[in-house]
């Protein structure tokens, strides 16, 4: 089922709300990313195409279920990851840390203000945090992501979308009733605002998993 197109409705949560309820989740979460968003974690990941060696920023690390990946990818690069939620870090720290490899930084650290130079990154991945955000926001967020890649550089995003109509309905009552019980995600198509940020190359795949739909969006820096 292609995902239906259209404006997304409002945001539920505020910064401070996202952060308490990601807190909270944090000891669960993985439960429901391996049954829900494995596939299309595994997608966005493909297309990011981490080679060793290079300079990676995951926005939004969760529990480190990517970063992990990330880090074992490229154990000679330098791997820099920032979240809002000091629980999740604490997770995604255990997780790093496991691979014996001491070449990363997990921090807490706002998308909305990257405080890194530009030209800093051959590759930017951001999961299921647009979802979160109001609407408005986007092209400020994704203007700091363009600003932090190196020319040719690649962003991989990814986030929850529309896909059956059966299970759109379910998000849907699921986040009128306490937005909290989906971590404040709804659905979002972001190619647009990747385009009108200034990405070429753009493309967007559609990935539905436990009728749970996401939509990968990949797009690279101009310039050699």
């Amino acid at each position: 089922m292609a995902p239906e197109k259209g404006k997304p409705a409002p945001a539920r949560l505020s910064k401070s709300e996202v952060e308490e309820v990601y807190g909270r989740l944090s000891t669960n979460y993985d439960r429901w990313a391996s049954l829900a968003e494995s596939r299309a974690r595994d997608r966005c990941l493909e297309l990011a195409a981490v080679r060793d060696g290079e300079s990676v920023l995951e926005v939004a690390v969760g529990t480190g279920e990517a970063f992990e990946r990330i880090l074992r990818s490229n154990p000679r690069g330098r791997n820099e990851g920032i979240d809002l939620s000091e629980g999740m870090l604490q997770i995604a720290r255990g997780k790093a840390e496991r691979t014996g490899l001491e070449n990363f930084s997990l921090r807490v650290g706002d998308a909305y203000s990257l405080d890194y130079p530009e030209n800093t990154f051959d590759v930017l991945v951001n999961m299921y945090m647009f979802d979160l955000l109001p609407e408005e926001d986007f092209p400020l967020i994704l203007a700091g992501f363009l600003r932090v890649l190196r020319p040719g550089g690649r962003l991989s995003l990814l986030s929850m979308t529309r896909g059956n109509p059966v299970f759109n309905f379910l998000w849907d009552s699921i986040l009128r009733l306490n937005p909290a019980w989906l971590g404040g995600c709804r659905a979002v198509h972001l190619k647009p605002y990747v385009d009108a940020a200034g990405f070429v190359g753009t493309k967007a795949e559609f990935i539905s998993q436990l009728g749970f739909p996401s939509e990968v969006v990949y797009g690279v820096k101009p310039g050699s």
